[in-house]
């Protein structure tokens, strides 16, 4: 057996950045742990208990969008195709979407509000919006323009 060697120095630095490394310090450990506090908000704060922070963001998609694809409701909310499917199939049980076929091609199908999710949508919004400001919490105007900035910075799917 080969004796082992001293440490390089970038072997040395990795055992370092180790022993430095704290989770809960980590951004991902961060933006997780706020979205768990917004996730809390939204369920205490809003009036429908069925409805989650998900489901409102297609919602509110669709509502914006018009009649459009899973496929565009998953990339303005966000969400990948799977997960969007189950949501929508969600809010079709409660009657508060629908789903309709294209004529032309039998295998596009188009999502689109009903007159109750239309409703639900006009109701809730007014306290989505005080949930983002109670998620926000104590920051002043300034940090929470700062925050809105680099979180939209962060998320953004090209490289600056």
């Amino acid at each position: 057996m080969a004796p082992s060697k001293l440490p390089s120095d970038s072997s040395q630095a990795a055992q370092d950045a180790v022993s430095r490394y704290e989770v809960s310090e980590q951004i991902g450990h961060l933006l997780r742990k706020a979205y768990q506090r917004h996730l809390a908000i939204f369920s205490q704060t809003i009036a429908d208990p069925q409805l989650t922070a998900v489901q409102f963001a297609v919602l509110s998609a669709s509502r914006r969008l018009g009649p459009s694809s899973m496929s565009d409701l998953g990339k303005a909310t966000a969400i990948d195709a799977a997960t969007v499917r189950g949501i929508i199939e969600r809010l079709r049980a409660r009657e508060l979407i629908e789903l309709q076929t294209n004529p032309d091609d039998r295998r596009k199908v188009t999502v689109q509000l009903t007159q109750a999710g239309e409703s639900l949508v006009e109701q809730v919004t007014p306290t989505a919006l005080r949930i983002s400001e109670l998620t926000m919490g104590e920051l002043n105007e300034a940090e929470r323009v700062a925050v809105l900035y680099l979180l939209r910075k962060l998320s953004a799917t090209e490289p600056e």
